[in-house]
C-alpha cells in the first residue's frame, strides 16, 4: 500500500530577524528582538502606531529572479519575498520540479493581505494625480496571484489552491496541502504564506480596534523591542510586522522513490470554526482545534513535549488560548513558546514563519524563548521566560488562529 503520510522536506522563511535562516534561528535562540521602529512610510502626526516587525532588505545579487528587469511588473514585496522562499526551501529539499514531477506538485501557498499595498499606492496615485494605474495593478491586488507567481516561477501544473484564513493563513495552508497528499491528488505541496502588511491604512485600522500595540494613555511607551509580551501581564496589543515561509511536502512514499531526506512529517492537523465573533476567540472552538489535531495524529494529550503557541499578545486571545491548553492538557500542559514575542505578528505568514521555527527546534532540540515575559497570574503556563531550553522532543504542537474564527492546529513529529 502506497504511504501518503506528508513528510517535510525542506523549509525557509524571512522575518523581521533577518533574511537568512540560520541567522534567525540564532538571534530567536539569542532572545533578540526583529521590532524596531516604523519606517515603511512617514509618521504623521499623531499616527497611533510607531513600531512595528520589518524584514531587512535582501540581497538579490544570488537570485537573477529577483533582479528589478524581472519583477518590474510586480510592485508588491510579497512577490519577490514569495518567490525566494519557495526557491530557498526547494533547494534545502533537493527537489527540483520537472516534466515529469510538475503535474505532480500543488501549489497553496497564500497570503492573508496580498499586495493591497499596490492598491492603496495606485488608489492615492489616481485621486491625486489623475495617473492610471500600471497594468498589472490589479494582479499585484489579487491575494490568490501569490500561489500563481509561485506556479509560474517553478513549473508547478497540479492542484493549486489560496486557501485565506487570517492569521491561520500559513498553517491552513499546511494543511490543504497534506490534505492533497494525503487524498493522492499530489506527490509534492509547496506550502506556506507571505504578508507584508505594514501599509499606512492597515496599520492604523489594527490600532483603531485595539489590536495592534500601543501606550496606554498617559504613559510613556516601552522600547519597541519590549513592546510585544505574549501571556505577560499588562500585554497591550500585538505589534504589526512581515514575514514569509515555505515549507514543502512531499509523501513518505514519493521521498523514499526519489531518496530525499526527511526528519520530520506532518502528523496530523485540524481546523474549526468559532462561529462566534468577527475577533473574538471562542474557547471551545479553540480546545476543539487543539484535540482533534491530536486525534488525528493518533496521539494522547501526554505524548506533546511542546507548544509553538499563536499567542499574538492581545488581552483576550491569549487568555483563550491558555484556558483552551488547560481544557485539553489539564495542569500538565508542556512548555510554551510564543515566537511573537520576538518577531510581532506577521498575518497570514506569521503560522508558516513560526512553524519553521518549530520544526528547527524540533530538530535542534531547542525551545525557543518567550521574551519580555511577565507573569499573569492568570495564565499559569511555563513559558520559557528563561531563555533559549534544551529539550529533546519528539512531537510540537502548533497553533494558530485567525479573524473571522478561522482555528488551524498543527502536529509536527520527529521521524525516529
Amino acid at each position: 500500500m502506497t504511504d501518503l503520510r506528508p513528510v517535510i522536506l525542506g523549509y525557509d522563511c524571512v522575518s523581521p530577524l533577518g533574511t537568512d535562516l540560520d541567522r534567525q534561528w540564532e538571534r530567536a535562540a539569542a532572545g533578540e528582538s526583529g521590532v524596531g521602529p516604523l519606517t515603511r512610510f512617514a509618521l504623521r502626526e499623531g499616527f497611533p502606531v510607531r513600531i512595528a516587525g520589518q524584514v531587512p532588505e535582501t540581497d538579490v545579487a544570488p537570485y537573477p529572479f529577483l533582479r528589478p528587469r524581472e519583477m518590474a511588473h510586480w510592485t508588491s514585496p510579497v512577490f519577490p519575498h514569495a518567490l525566494l522562499v519557495v526557491h530557498r526551501a526547494l533547494k534545502r529539499a533537493g527537489v527540483e520540479i520537472t516534466p515529469e514531477t510538475a503535474p505532480r506538485t500543488a501549489v497553496t501557498f497564500s497570503s492573508a493581505i496580498g499586495g493591497l499595498d499596490a492598491l492603496v499606492a495606485a488608489d492615492r496615485a489616481l485621486a491625486a494625480l489623475g495617473k492610471l494605474p500600471q497594468p498589472f495593478m490589479n494582479p499585484n491586488a489579487c491575494i490568490n496571484m501569490v500561489g500563481g507567481k509561485v506556479a509560474i516561477f517553478t513549473g508547478a501544473t497540479g492542484p493549486i489552491a489560496s486557501i485565506i484564513t487570517a492569521c491561520a493563513t500559513g498553517s491552513s495552508s499546511l494543511v490543504l496541502g497534506a490534505m492533497f497528499i494525503a487524498q493522492g491528488m499530489a506527490d509534492i505541496a509547496l506550502c506556506g504564506a507571505v504578508d507584508f502588511p505594514l501599509v499606512e491604512s492597515i496599520v492604523a485600522g489594527f490600532a483603531t480596534m485595539n489590536g495592534a500595540y500601543r501606550p496606554k494613555v498617559g504613559e510613556a511607551p516601552v522600547p519597541p523591542e519590549a513592546a510585544s509580551a505574549p501571556f505577560s501581564l499588562g500585554r497591550r496589543g500585538f505589534v504589526v510586522s512581515e514575514g514569509a515561509a515555505c515549507i514543502v511536502l512531499a509523501s513518505r512514499a514519493f521521498a523514499r522513490a526519489h531518496g530525499l531526506n526527511f526528519e520530520t512529517e506532518l502528523a496530523g492537523w485540524a481546523m474549526t470554526a468559532d462561529a462566534y465573533h468577527a475577533v473574538m476567540p471562542n474557547r471551545a472552538q479553540v480546545a476543539r482545534c487543539i484535540a482533534e489535531g491530536l486525534r488525528h495524529a493518533g496521539l494522547p494529550p501526554a505524548a506533546i513535549d511542546a507548544v509553538n503557541a499563536h499567542a499574538a499578545s492581545t488581552k483576550i486571545g491569549d487568555q483563550v488560548e491558555a484556558d483552551a491548553l488547560r481544557e485539553v492538557f489539564g495542569d500538565r500542559v508542556p512548555p510554551v513558546s510564543a515566537n511573537k514575542s520576538q518577531l510581532g505578528h506577521a498575518m497570514g505568514a506569521t503560522s508558516a514563519v513560526e512553524s519553521v521555527l518549530a520544526i528547527e527546534g524540533l530538530r535542534r532540540g531547542v525551545l525557543l524563548p518567550t521574551i519580555n515575559h511577565h507573569p499573569d497570574p492568570g495564565i499559569p503556563l511555563d513559558c520559557v521566560a528563561e531563555g533559549a531550553r534544551r529539550l529533546d522532543q519528539t512531537v510540537v504542537l502548533k497553533n494558530a488562529f485567525g479573524f473571522g474564527g478561522c482555528n488551524a492546529c498543527l502536529v509536527f513529529r520527529r521521524v525516529t
